[in-house]
């Protein structure tokens, strides 16, 4: 069973249904001791108003959600990019995230590429982990499924993502973070996670429904779907990670239209039945 300390409660779960108030209320309410916030949701209520919030009622915080995009063949859009990421850096350490959470960016329709996208999404990464030192945030590589390639994320894999992390040799600032949604089908992924070892620095768990209608808005609570969240539990704990369980559930359809004490109240269950 899941130690209820290790709860953390990502905002996107609840993005529809509450402000930034309004969900750190939710959360002291329902004893959940730890969330990952939603830049949008940050920026939109202040990031120094945050900070605040969130120290004030002693949330603790798993990472910051996200930072990225940097594949544009382009220079100057490119560079554009780095500085915006370099700006959620700055607002991860303003709020004591732990990590960003780096989406690569996709295949530029331009060149269509897939190789080169991927030498300008590591050389990106490269050039932020100075920033990122200096702010003291970790850059968590965040694998996205194969289905985001085009528009979100070529960085596919955990094999991918151990494969630039041996590249960078900057294990003390470029982690991974795991997502049970985006790697549950890697016939690599025990293999993986267990050469990432202390490399992973956030974990992320939600279900993948069998009659999914949307492959972004449509994540299942857990239990609901396919996936093995207890064996990929077991194995990233096994490569060394006791952190913080991160429940990110993007759900149009259901989950977002229900009331957040409601919906509070299923995932604590579910961590203790499904994971």
């Amino acid at each position: 069973m899941l130690d209820p300390a290790r709860l953390s409660i990502h905002q996107v779960t609840l993005l529809q249904q509450c402000s930034t108030p309004q969900f750190v209320d939710a959360l002291m309410r329902n004893g959940v001791p730890c969330t990952s916030v939603w830049r949008e949701k940050v920026r939109e209520y202040g990031v120094e108003q945050t900070a605040r919030l969130l120290a004030d009622n002693g949330v603790a915080l798993s990472g910051y959600c996200w930072g990225g995009l940097v594949t544009s063949p382009d220079r100057s859009e490119a560079a554009k990019a780095r500085d915006e990421v370099r700006r959620a850096l700055d607002e991860a350490a303003a709020v004591k995230a732990p990590c960003l959470v780096f989406v690569a960016g996709g295949v530029a329709p331009r060149d269509k590429n897939i190789a080169d996208a991927r030498a300008r999404a590591l050389d990106g990464v490269a050039e932020l982990i100075p920033h990122a030192r200096s702010v003291g945030v970790k850059i968590a590589l965040e694998p996205l499924h194969p289905m985001t390639c085009a528009t979100r994320s070529v960085l596919s894999t955990v094999k991918l993502a151990n494969a630039w992390c041996d590249s960078l040799s900057a294990e003390d600032i470029v982690g991974i973070a795991v997502d049970t949604y985006a790697v549950w089908w890697d016939p690599d992924i025990e293999a993986e996670i267990a050469r990432a070892g202390k490399r992973i620095c956030s974990f992320h768990v939600s279900d993948w429904l069998v009659d999914t209608q949307d492959l972004r808005f449509d994540r299942g609570m857990m239990g609901d779907g396919v996936i093995d969240l207890p064996a990929l539990r077991r194995w990233v704990e096994a490569a060394g990670y006791d952190g913080y369980v991160e429940v990110e559930i993007f759900s149009q359809r259901n989950w977002w239209q229900r009331d957040p004490d409601e919906v509070i109240g299923v995932i604590k269950d579910r961590m203790q039945t499904a994971v």
